[in-house]
């Protein structure tokens, strides 16, 4: 074999198995237990754009080997050997992608968690502005005015208006008694009303609360899974 190919195998396939593309995304070599977690939507994104350029990257590489390995005269053993580099880079590049998705997504649910938890919360605490305020009370009628008093009034005059007074204001009382009694009623209800709601909320809140903690426990043990089966296959 010409003197030139053989150099320009060599590069291409030294090109081919060297960590770079591993390193700019912030891992350790193709072949690493773990990936480092992402710790921000800017850098996940930064992640997948990256992992997308390395890919094609190790795609167009890979082409390159293959027909260098045609001018070779072990044609299949080069071939396999360029497929099984190509395959292990996708590999290290599908873990970054899959830690990165899984941080987007975990991020959006937080997001939206907190957010519904919030409006819960404003919620509630409207309703039990609403009820702590007091019900409005009944509009009073003008008291109806006294007749004029004649220029001499008599003890015994002044005792009947006296009883008239009396009498007009105890039926008075008597009217409103009800409408009082109702507002009072209204009120206690709508106070119960807002304790009965709140504490619905406060349960809610409660289970949400368990739910995201399960879901979360779930989530570490899949990715503990994950690791360790990755550990296990690079021990190998």
């Amino acid at each position: 074999m010409p003197q030139p190919i053989k150099l320009l195998c060599a590069a291409v396939l030294a090109a081919i198995t060297m960590p770079a593309m591993a390193q700019k995304l912030g891992q350790m070599p193709i072949g690493a237990p773990a990936v480092p977690p992402s710790h921000s939507v800017e850098q996940a994104d930064s992640r997948l754009a990256q992992v997308k350029q390395d890919r094609e990257a190790v795609e167009a590489q890979f082409s390159a080997a293959e027909q260098v390995c045609y001018t070779k005269f072990f044609v299949n053993a080069c071939v396999d050997k360029a497929k099984e580099v190509r395959r292990e880079r996708l590999a290290g590049l599908r873990a970054i992608e899959i830690e990165a998705n899984y941080f987007k997504r975990k991020y959006a649910v937080d997001q939206r968690d907190r957010e519904l938890e919030d409006r819960a919360q404003q919620d509630a605490a409207e309703e039990a502005a609403r009820a702590a305020q007091p019900a409005p009370a009944p509009r009073e009628e003008p008291a109806e005015r006294a007749p004029a008093r004649p220029a001499a009034v008599t003890p015994v005059q002044r005792q009947a208006e006296h009883d008239a007074k009396v009498k007009r204001q105890q039926a008075q009382d008597a009217a409103e008694a009800p409408q009082r009694a109702q507002n009072a009623e209204d009120h206690q209800r709508r106070v119960e009303e807002s304790e009965r709601r709140q504490a619905r909320v406060a349960r809610r809140l409660a289970e949400k609360e368990e739910k995201r903690r399960r879901r979360a426990e779930a989530e570490a043990a899949k990715q503990a899974a994950i690791e360790a089966a990755r550990a296990k296959a690079g021990a190998r």
